[in-house]
């Protein structure tokens, strides 16, 4: 990509897309192309044609998605199930029609199967059944991997496929119906901290294993593959290293300042049991994550919970 290239990224506002837009405006990128959603439906076939044929865009980073917690993708199947498929199958399909020189569809790490081996490689993709609660968003997303691939394999498109580990960053959803697990914990710990609370209830067992990356990693990672990869299929981005969901509690109570105790409803879903992502390809193309958890989470509390004044307390 030059500079001057115009570059779409789908789903700036979000946590993903607003990292993407940031890293790209930082390293002085200056023919960005965006567009909320109020503005471009992406669902909407005939409004993505239009918007593609108008526009004309080079490269495309496609970090649009209805995402959410076990709560919303098990509560809402069916719009994360056709939300997604239309969103990518928009997008991706005029990206070939229109010329785009390269793309970088965004998946998840759900895409794995429920109980395939630890850590994921790649190739365990379409090995095993999915987890159950979230199926419907992983079923999406792997159907986009293979739309890119079928369309590099049929017409030649520079399309490519990254699998992003559980994230978190500025512009994350901290509403407690539809959030990640990491987002929801900060907003628990921050309100009854501030209520004077007694206790914290946590949903599961505590003893899933997840792995967390913050989102200005994954836009250098994004970044990264856009120049120094090309191949068919799904490469990993991920940290390398996990830790149970009663230590991440753990370490949000410690960083918040939370001084009452935890309670675990044991009557909630866990979900899958563990989640860690094999990152040996893109480690042995160049590419490591720079942000410790420790960091990348206290970074998040001040910037997202904390006042100016309470910052100087």
């Amino acid at each position: 990509m030059q500079l001057n290239s115009k570059i779409f990224v789908a789903g700036h506002r979000g946590m993903v897309g607003s990292a993407i837009y940031r890293k790209l405006q930082a390293l002085g990128y200056s023919n960005i192309l965006v567009r909320t959603s109020q503005e471009l439906d992406l669902r909407n076939q005939e409004a993505v044609r239009a918007f593609f044929e108008k526009e004309q865009p080079e490269y495309v980073f496609m970090a649009a998605a209805k995402v959410g917690g076990i709560l919303a993708n098990n509560t809402y199947r069916a719009e994360f199930y056709y939300d997604n498929s239309m969103i990518q199958n928009n997008v991706i399909h005029n990206a070939y029609r229109y010329g785009v020189k390269k793309m970088l569809f965004l998946g998840s790490s759900c895409i794995y199967p429920k109980n395939a081996p630890q850590p994921l490689k790649e190739e365990y993709l379409l090995t095993g059944l999915l987890e159950p609660t979230n199926e419907p968003y992983a079923i999406a997303k792997i159907s986009g991997i293979k739309m890119c691939d079928a369309y590099r394999s049929q017409y030649g498109c520079d399309f490519i496929s990254a699998m992003p580990t559980n994230m978190y960053g500025p512009n994350d959803n901290y509403d407690l119906q539809n959030s990640h697990v990491l987002p929801a914990l900060i907003r628990k710990f921050h309100e009854a901290k501030q209520s004077g609370a007694s206790e914290v209830v946590v949903w599961g067992s505590g003893t899933p294993l997840r792995e967390f990356m913050h989102s200005e990693d994954l836009a250098d990672a994004c970044l990264f593959l856009m120049e120094h990869y090309s191949e068919e299929g799904p490469i990993n981005v991920g940290v390398g290293n996990d830790l149970s969901i009663k230590d991440l509690a753990l370490l949000i109570q410690e960083i918040v300042g939370f001084e009452g105790t935890i309670v675990w409803d044991s009557t909630k879903p866990d979900g899958t049991p563990r989640k860690l992502m094999d990152v040996s390809k893109i480690n042995n193309l160049g590419w490591k994550a720079k942000i410790s958890l420790r960091e990348g989470i206290s970074q998040v509390y001040q910037s997202t919970f904390l006042t100016p004044a309470a910052k100087n307390a």
